[in-house]
């Protein structure tokens, strides 16, 4: 039997990336996977492709920033496939500036992505976990948020706010059946990332103890796990898939 055979999972930037990746891991391991993005065309397109390969995938265009859009869209999620048991909160942005050229819409921007748009899942999507007394969320940190980073004052308040933000989740609806965690990925070779000049790629490699960058697929692979049975009693903690780029 496959790991998430018949859950309902929601994938927030699924259309691509490390949610594209997510979305195809979750898809084969028996999950309805749910990918909420607000690029159509791509989240058409990774539907399609889960879809034609065997998996059940849905497409919904949803700004998780706007609590309005995510209450409508988890309300529709709940009539189409009856609940919704896991929660992989990824979409996220950047908007990089030094704190000397850095404006209020640009701080602004990143916050309601990436901490307002985790706050607004789990408001709504939560509830309905604990109608249905089971769910995983887990949160995309980033390694950033441990150690900061230059010009990413906005980015690494956000990942290390999501992280204070999953242990008090964890702590408030763990006696609901809830597990609420943070995966925190070091560099990944998304398709953004690998468009980055050869020399700053091998830069990024050297500082790698493992001497390369990750795949999306595992980081996929981690969300995945953290919302299986096998991981049933990790709760509150933040799993750090980088390489030891932190040690």
């Amino acid at each position: 039997m496959k790991r998430l055979e018949n859950k309902i999972a929601v994938i927030t930037g699924g259309a691509d990336g490390i949610g594209k990746a997510t979305a195809i891991r979750f898809a084969n391991e028996g999950a309805v996977t749910v990918i909420w993005d607000m690029n159509v065309e791509k989240g058409e397109v990774t539907t399609a492709e889960i879809n034609a390969n065997g998996g059940n995938a849905i497409f919904m265009k949803v700004n998780t920033a706007n609590y309005t859009e995510v209450e409508a869209a988890t309300k529709q999620v709940v009539e189409l496939c009856g609940k919704i048991e896991i929660l992989i909160n990824n979409a996220g942005i950047t908007r990089d500036s030094t704190l000397k050229k850095m404006t209020p819409e640009i701080w602004q921007q990143v916050i309601d992505v990436n901490l307002t748009g985790v706050f607004n899942c789990c408001k709504c999507i939560s509830d309905v976990m604990v109608e249905n007394g089971w769910g995983r969320i887990i949160n995309a940190s980033s390694v950033v948020a441990l150690y900061g980073n230059f010009g990413q004052a906005n980015y690494v308040a956000t990942k290390a706010g999501l992280i204070g933000l999953t242990k008090t989740l964890a702590k408030e609806l763990g006696k609901k059946g809830i597990t609420v965690n943070a995966v925190a990925p070091g560099f990944i070779a998304t398709e953004m990332v690998k468009k980055m000049p050869a020399d700053v790629l091998k830069s990024m490699e050297e500082k790698v103890p493992l001497k390369r960058l990750g795949l999306p697929e595992e980081i996929a692979s981690t969300y995945a796990f953290l919302s299986s049975d096998d991981a049933a009693y990790i709760n509150g903690t933040v799993i750090s898939v980088d390489g030891g780029i932190t040690i």
